[in-house]
């Protein structure tokens, strides 16, 4: 088989959880495992996510709430987003918690929640407070939560909001907390009282505590990953992700040979050239092709020339590297290690994209790295 693989550290996983936890205080943990637990694996993340303490899941789909569902894990999970009116039975069905901003859908669930006989069911308002993507704004938000008030199917078990700017701007991150408050203050007036109220996201969590009311929802920050550079030294975060692959092709070539597609460049002395099978049809951006770096035998290399589709060239010099030699694109490898924030300042993006980036082809080995077990 192709030695190229993605590994999890579900250690780690579990780690950052416990570590988020004693950050929150009395709050509770719902783990983000949307998009494939960010690259690496919804079902196993959340499984770790939930042995270090975590209480509720997070997706964006019904379909991955399903498969979750399918996977035997029976804590709450909320869809993030108001799923089509044609998935309200599945929604019933696999008891999934729904978000909801408007009177329409909320009443199709009331309606597969009737004929299931599992009524009342729980579902969540989400309140759009600036973020200006999905949910109600707050007059419609009222006239959705009277609905499922004085509907005797449903019960408004939470209401949320999603923070924009928590990593960046406090500010305005406090005025739209303050817009949830202020609503259900509102709410309170009218004899409706949801159980759950909901808004801080990793940054929120640990950088904002008024922000983290009963609930905080984390992605980021379960993967090791932190939303900015000033979080860093904030808590003991452990990534859980490191991409691998071998050295598959070793040969020595004179001083300015030109490897790979293109020719775009000569090697400046002569020396080795080693190739390594995983490309852009995996997630290494092309772009990484003049500024990227890897890791073989606890030590830097440059690429040689142009990242292509199935694999990169690796300039190691004089040094013998040889077939078989482990290569790290991304986590640790001895003292050093290739950073998913690395990755993203390279590529003028964020660490988010690039987690969620590497492709179905490289396959998820999931290791505990505590005792050893792989």
């Amino acid at each position: 088989m192709r030695p190229s693989w993605i590994e999890v550290d579900l250690d780690a996983v579990e780690h950052n959880v416990q570590q988020l936890l004693a950050t929150i205080s009395t709050a509770e943990l719902c783990a983000v495992v949307k998009a494939d637990g960010y690259g690496h694996g919804d079902v196993p993340v959340a499984e770790a996510a939930i042995r270090g303490g975590a209480t509720w899941l997070a997706v964006a789909l019904v379909e991955e709430g399903i498969r979750l569902r399918e996977a035997d894990i029976n804590v709450p999970i909320l869809v993030l987003s108001q799923p089509s009116l044609s998935d309200a039975n599945d929604v019933v069905e696999y008891q999934l918690t729904p978000t909801i901003y408007s009177v329409e859908f909320a009443y199709a669930v009331a309606g597969a929640a009737q004929q299931a006989s599992t009524t009342p069911y729980a579902v969540h308002l989400k309140l759009d407070t600036g973020m200006h993507r999905v949910g109600a704004a707050p007059v419609e938000a009222f006239t959705v939560a009277r609905a499922v008030e004085h509907d005797e199917r449903l019960t408004l078990q939470g209401v949320f909001t999603h923070f924009s700017v928590a990593d960046s701007d406090p500010d305005y991150t406090t005025r739209q907390n303050r817009a949830l408050e202020n609503f259900v203050e509102v709410l309170g007036s009218e004899n409706i009282r949801p159980e759950i109220v909901h808004a801080a996201n990793t940054a929120g969590a640990i950088d904002m505590p008024k922000t983290r009311h009963g609930l905080c929802r984390v992605g980021l920050g379960i993967y090791g990953l932190h939303p900015n550079a000033n979080m860093h030294d904030r808590l003991d975060l452990v990534p859980a992700m490191r991409v691998v692959s071998e050295v598959v092709h070793t040969q020595d070539l004179p001083v300015d040979a030109r490897p790979s597609y293109g020719r775009t460049r000569s090697l400046s002395a002569a020396g080795r050239v080693v190739t390594v099978p995983i490309g852009y049809a995996d997630g290494v951006s092309r772009q990484l092709t003049e500024t990227g770096s890897v890791l073989i035998n606890s030590k830097r290399y440059s690429l040689a020339g142009t990242i292509t589709m199935d694999m990169l060239v690796v300039d190691v010099g004089t040094d013998d590297v040889k077939v078989g030699d482990e290569v790290v694109l991304l986590g640790v490898q001895g003292a050093d290690a290739i950073t998913a924030d690395e990755w993203a300042e390279l590529l003028g993006t964020i660490s988010y994209e690039v987690v969620c980036g590497f492709g179905p082809r490289l396959p998820r080995r999931y290791v505990r790295r505590s005792n050893g077990d792989q």
